[in-house]
C-alpha cells in the first residue's frame, strides 16, 4: 500500500516538473544558413510563456562574444491563446571564413506565487560565413561591364538651350551693371593749393626764367606784378588784376592783414608801373629788389589755414 503511494507521488511530482518545464520555451535562429564575409545576420531569440510566468529579460549579448553586433533590435510581444511570446532580436556580422556556433542563451523567469529562479536554455545556432570563390586562372575584369548610354538627342538639345539661356542672361546683366556703372557720377579729390603756395612757385618759375637778364624787363615787371594781384585776389578776395595802383592801395588799407605790407607794395607797384608806361630803365639792382620785395610781400602774409582736400564730383 505504501508502495502504491509512493509511485503516485513521484508520478505526480515528475509530472509537475515537467509542466513546470514546458511551461517555458526559447527558440533561437538566423535567417539563413550561409552568408559572405562581412552579411548582417539577423538573430532572433523567441521566449514563450504561459501568462503565469514572470520572464526575466535573457542577456543575449554575453553570448554573442564571438561575432559583431551591428545592431539591437528593439523587443516586441503579442500573446495568442493565452500564450505570451516575446522577440528578442540582433543584428550581428562575422568577418572571416568559419562555422560560427552561438551558444545556447539563459533565459531566468519565475512562476507567480514561487519566488524561486528557474531557467531554461535555447538552442544553440550554427551558420557558416565563407567568401567568394576566386578562380586562380580566370582573368581580371570589372565586377560589372560598363554601360553604355544611348544618345539622346532630345536631352542634348535640352541642355544646349539651357546653356545658351543662361549666356544670354549673364551678358544682358553684364551689359546693365556696366551701363549703371558708367552713368554714375565719379568723386574726384581735388587739393586746394594755398595761395602763397602758388604764388612762391610762380615767383621761383618766373625768376628761372631770366627775363630781365636776357632784356624783356618789361615783360619782367608785367609777369611779377600780375603774380602779387592775383595773390591778393586769391588772399584777400579782392578784384586786384582789374585795379590801378592807387584803387589797389586803397582797397588793401581796408585789410587788416594787410597792414604790414602797405609800404613795400605801395614802392613795389609804383617801380612796376614807372616801367610799364614810363619806359623807365631800371637798374639790373632793381629788378632784383623787385623779387625781393614780391617774395616779402607774400611771406609776410602767409595764412596759418591747413591744405584743403575737397571732392570733386564728375559725371562721365
Amino acid at each position: 500500500m505504501v508502495d502504491s503511494y509512493l509511485k503516485y507521488f513521484i508520478f505526480f511530482l515528475l509530472l509537475s516538473i515537467k509542466l513546470s518545464a514546458q511551461s517555458v520555451s526559447a527558440l533561437a535562429s538566423v535567417d539563413s544558413s550561409d552568408y559572405l564575409v562581412g552579411d548582417y545576420i539577423t538573430y532572433t531569440l523567441e521566449v514563450r510563456t504561459d501568462k503565469n510566468i514572470d520572464l526575466t529579460t535573457p542577456i543575449i549579448r554575453d553570448s554573442l562574444k564571438n561575432v559583431e553586433v551591428i545592431k539591437e533590435i528593439e523587443p516586441s510581444s503579442k500573446e495568442t491563446d493565452g500564450i505570451k511570446s516575446t522577440t528578442f532580436g540582433y543584428i550581428i556580422s562575422y568577418y572571416d571564413s568559419a562555422s560560427v556556433t552561438i551558444p545556447p542563451i539563459a533565459v531566468r523567469y519565475k512562476i507567480k506565487g514561487n519566488n524561486e529562479d528557474k531557467v531554461t536554455f535555447s538552442n544553440p545556432v550554427t551558420f557558416n560565413v565563407h567568401t567568394i570563390a576566386i578562380e586562380q586562372q580566370a582573368d581580371i575584369k570589372d565586377v560589372k561591364e560598363p554601360l553604355t548610354i544611348p544618345l539622346d538627342w532630345k536631352f542634348i538639345l535640352l541642355i544646349v538651350l539651357i546653356v545658351l539661356v543662361i549666356l544670354v542672361a549673364a551678358y544682358y546683366i553684364y551689359q546693365r551693371y556696366k551701363k549703371k556703372k558708367a552713368n554714375l557720377p565719379v568723386k574726384k579729390k581735388i587739393i586746394r593749393i594755398p595761395a602763397h603756395v602758388r604764388a612762391m612757385t610762380a615767383l621761383n618759375n618766373l625768376e628761372n626764367e631770366k627775363l630781365w637778364q636776357k632784356g624783356a624787363v618789361k615783360d619782367y615787371h608785367s609777369k611779377i606784378t600780375e603774380i602779387i594781384r592775383s595773390y591778393f585776389e586769391e588772399r584777400f578776395s579782392l578784384p586786384a588784376l582789374e585795379l590801378t595802383t592807387a584803387e589797389q592801395m586803397q582797397q588793401l588799407k581796408r585789410v587788416h592783414a594787410a597792414e604790414n605790407i602797405l609800404n613795400i607794395t605801395n614802392e613795389f607797384l609804383n617801380n612796376a608801373d614807372l616801367v610799364k608806361f614810363a619806359k623807365f630803365q631800371p637798374l639790373p639792382s632793381v629788378n632784383e629788389t623787385m623779387m625781393n620785395q614780391a617774395k616779402e610781400i607774400v611771406t609776410n602774409t602767409i595764412t596759418k589755414e591747413p591744405v584743403k582736400v575737397e571732392e570733386e564730383v564728375q559725371s562721365v
